[in-house]
């Protein structure tokens, strides 16, 4: 990790506030020290920038509208292109847990085309588009409006920008997995 080892009780006020937030909203549920591990352990030293990023990303993970898997699936394309080893080591698990078929998730790790059906498909041909392209072709965008209407692809849209920021915070800062978690891409360093 390139970052300096930081513990609660170095924090700044602000900082505080940010991983007060971050552990009091709906990702952390009151567990004291999820705000320090991942890409939070980052955000937090940066309070201005990290509370409104933490604030994003809450409203993409928990006040979507859109269904687990479909935003699971988008999640894990980002962190696979990106090869983000946290992002993708902890997705592909809440992939799994939200029903998305464990050989599509695997076939998403290595740059495979996964055999996806419905909109789950769309899902992936959003983020893919997005991540490869940088815009949405004529036929993703009808299928993923005719999937989730319009604001669920805005949904998708800033659901995959999301976590190309924090995909790129983490390789960054080479921020390590957290033990227990498997690592999905051991060739890459970062």
């Amino acid at each position: 990790m390139r970052l300096s080892p930081l513990t609660r009780d170095q924090l700044t006020p602000e900082q505080r506030s940010v991983l007060e937030d971050i552990e009091n909203g709906p990702r952390g549920k009151g567990r004291k020290g999820i705000g320090l591990i991942g890409p939070f352990g980052a955000l937090v030293r940066a309070p201005a920038v990290g509370s409104e990023v933490q604030a994003l990303g809450a409203a993409v993970r928990f006040a979507s509208k859109l269904p687990e898997n479909i935003k699971e699936i988008a999640i894990c394309t980002a962190g696979a292109f990106y090869q983000a080893k946290f992002e993708f080591s902890a997705h592909r698990q809440l992939a799994k847990n939200a029903g998305v078929d464990e050989q599509c998730i695997e076939q998403i790790r290595v740059g495979k085309q996964p055999e996806l059906k419905g909109d789950e498909l769309s899902s992936y041909q959003i983020a893919y588009d997005l991540l490869q392209n940088h815009t949405l072709s004529d036929k993703t965008y009808s299928a993923g409006v005719a999937a989730f209407g319009e604001s669920g692809v805005i949904e998708l849209v800033t659901t995959v920008g999301y976590y190309g920021l924090i995909c790129f915070t983490l390789n960054s800062f080479h921020i390590p997995l957290e033990k227990g978690m498997d690592d999905p891409f051991p060739e890459n360093p970062a």
